[in-house]
């Protein structure tokens, strides 16, 4: 088998060949990082909207997003009880709290919910098991994928121990834990009844709720309900199905704050950072050896070898140079996940995403660096 001759290329020059690699190395990592925050932040925006359990949402029209949302009267969720095809509404209290450190004494916001301890309306390990405990006054189910900040809660638990704290300087008790997750919005959350949430916020009323969570009859059409309900309450509510909610939370981080822009951005600078390191490897590459590639083209051989020989080596630069970067990359998304507690992972749809990325970025490259080859004379060149 022959050893095609773009290879040789570019190991005749073992230093550059490096250099070249560690540049698009750099430049996928770039990418990679980017990406894995970007989707981050989108699929830890809506852990609890894909997690209630709830077929159709009712949302105030001036909430932005799920961390502040605005409240509405709770008459409109008992109202959509009368389409014969909702079988069951659960009202949710959001806001957050303040929660007191009882190991440091520090405070720290957290997002606080109040449900009815008698509804399922949450899919999360350790919830349904432990939502009967909510009924008791001043109890709260902790988030134990919450930040470290707020202390060893989880590990205390566990371990069989207490821990009494306060939440909006009212004495609370952990009685046991959920796994939920924390977000760019939410650091960490606690779940209690209606009850003790309106003890920690007395200025609330109950009449007023921030989520309507509405469930249907098996086999009814959501979108036929949402239409029918739409139409039948007042305008101070959203009627969404539940990927509507979940499309307009995505739809915030991603173009009402600038934090999805920046991600996007700091893809697009990798990318063009790569391509400018490939074209300028190769056109240093081309340049010395352009006697031999005017001989090429003096005995006969077509501008397309000629320059394919380039774009040979684009294309090997863009192999090589991304397995190191994906590789750094994998161990830092870990790094990343632990330290933040953010969802931050390598996907199979991503890799191959950057790794064709990757090619292009060196196709790129190469083309505009076989313009010199395309324009070149034999006769100019050894004239």
């Amino acid at each position: 088998m022959r050893i095609p001759l773009g290879w040789l290329q570019l190991v005749h020059r073992p230093l550059r060949l490096t250099v070249a690699l560690a540049g698009i190395s750099f430049a996928a990592l770039l990418i990679l990082m980017q990406l894995g925050f970007r989707a981050a932040l989108f699929e830890s925006a809506v852990r609890f909207h894909e997690r209630f359990n709830y077929d159709i949402a009712l949302f105030s029209p001036n909430s932005v997003f799920i961390v502040r949302p605005q409240p509405f009267s709770a008459r409109r969720l008992y109202q959509a009880l009368g389409d014969p095809e909702v079988t069951d509404v659960s009202p949710v209290h959001i806001f957050p709290a303040v929660w007191k450190n009882p190991w440091t004494h520090g405070r720290r916001s957290l997002n606080a919910f109040g449900v009815d301890p008698g509804d399922d309306v949450l899919t999360s390990d350790g919830f349904a098991a432990r939502r009967h405990l909510l009924k008791q006054q001043d109890v709260v189910l902790f988030d134990a994928a919450s930040r470290p900040e707020f202390g060893p809660v989880a590990e205390t638990i566990r371990a069989g121990g207490r821990v009494v704290t306060e939440i909006n300087d009212r004495e609370i008790e952990v009685a046991g834990l959920f796994h939920m997750g924390t977000s760019f919005g939410i650091d960490g959350s606690v779940f209690t009844s209606i009850d003790n949430w309106l003890r920690l916020f007395p200025d609330r009323s109950r009449d007023d709720i921030q989520l309507g969570l509405i469930r249907l009859s098996q086999g009814a059409d959501a979108a036929m309900v949402r239409d029918r309900l739409a139409a039948a309450l007042p305008e101070d509510v959203l009627v969404m199905t539940k990927a509507e909610f979940v499309a307009r939370e995505r739809a915030y981080w991603n173009s009402a704050t600038p934090i999805g822009y920046i991600f996007a951005f700091g893809a697009i600078m990798g990318f063009v950072v790569g391509a400018i390191i490939v074209y300028q490897i190769l056109f240093a590459d081309v340049s010395e050896h352009l006697g031999e590639y005017a001989t090429l083209r003096a005995i006969g051989y077509p501008n397309r070898f000629v320059a394919g020989i380039v774009m040979q080596e684009a294309a090997l630069l863009g192999v090589l140079g991304y397995i190191p970067g994906a590789l750094l990359v994998t161990w830092l998304y870990g790094k990343a996940a632990a330290a933040t507690s953010l969802p931050i992972y390598m996907t199979g749809s991503r890799a191959i995403l950057v790794l064709l990325l990757t090619l292009v970025m060196c196709a790129v490259a190469g083309l505009l660096a076989t313009r010199k080859v395309r324009r070149l004379d034999p006769a100019e060149v050894f004239g």
